[in-house]
């Protein structure tokens, strides 16, 4: 009994309690350099990755608070908000397909191999454009219904309803995006991912920018303008990343059937 309450102390303090510190964690002498190698690869594709998604969303969020006026700016607040809820929602999907394709891309070129990978891109995009069918109809009917506890200004609200068909169009596309960028990561495709995302990195601010120019200069521009702009993006990102995913598959049946001819010969 006297035992018990540091018992309980210590589960309070968690199961690493006492056996490391805080130094420990930026202590470069200990680190492992034959597990960071295999790491290494990936590091420059990610950041680039995630550098060129965050690059969009500020863009639009600089465009929205500089030249177009205060009621597009709360309209668009309330419409990002709602966004990046309903996102995740997609969003799950590359991650599942970076945990199923790994597997069966590490298997010995084969017939059977690249069949197993195209009936799972196949059943993937089956699932991506069903998760995008349900999240436009939650854009359709979900953001007026949800605006509503953000603000009661009527104006705000009329602004934030130019902007769903942006958003509809973009969220249903990303089922397949997320899809088509787990099934690439999968397979190990970094080269490519990190080449489209440090160009979408300038490309995607220059669009924005060159809306901000003409809000400047007199011509309305307004959210539904600036979100129609960046699901552009989003198209044009969903079907580069599925004719990639098309033309690997081509490649590896070519591989399939040349292992299996200098088998049989």
């Amino acid at each position: 009994t006297e035992n018990q309450p540091k018992k309980n102390e210590a589960l309070a303090r968690g199961f690493l309690a006492g056996k490391y510190k805080e130094s420990d964690v930026l202590n470069i002498a200990d680190l492992d350099r034959s597990t960071a190698r295999k790491f290494l690869p990936f590091v420059i594709p990610v950041t680039t990755t995630s550098i060129g998604r965050v690059s969009g969303y500020l863009a639009m969020s600089h465009v929205a608070s500089s030249a177009l006026g205060t009621l597009d700016m709360a309209a668009h607040q309330i419409a990002i908000s709602i966004f990046c809820c309903l996102a995740p929602v997609v969003d799950a999907l590359n991650q599942v397909a970076q945990s199923f394709v790994p597997g069966i891309f590490a298997r010995k070129k084969s017939k059977e191999r690249a069949l197993a990978l195209r009936r799972t891109s196949i059943n993937f995009a089956k699932v991506g454009a069903s998760f995008g069918a349900v999240i436009v109809g939650l854009v359709t009917f979900g953001v007026p219904f949800l605006s509503r506890f953000f603000t009661t200004d009527p104006m705000v609200l009329e602004r934030v309803k130019n902007a769903i068909p942006g958003i509809a169009v973009f969220l249903g596309f990303d089922g397949l995006m997320c899809i088509g960028e787990g099934t690439l990561l999968g397979q190990k495709d970094l080269a490519f991912l990190r080449n489209m995302y440090a160009s979408f990195f300038f490309i995607v601010p220059a669009f924005m920018f060159r809306l901000k120019r003409r809000a400047l200069s007199g011509i309305p521009v307004g959210i539904g303008t600036m979100w129609g702009t960046f699901s552009v993006y989003e198209v044009v990102r969903t079907i580069l990343w599925l004719l990639r995913v098309v033309q690997l598959q081509w490649k590896t049946e070519k591989e399939a059937e040349l292992a299996d001819d200098g088998a049989s010969s």
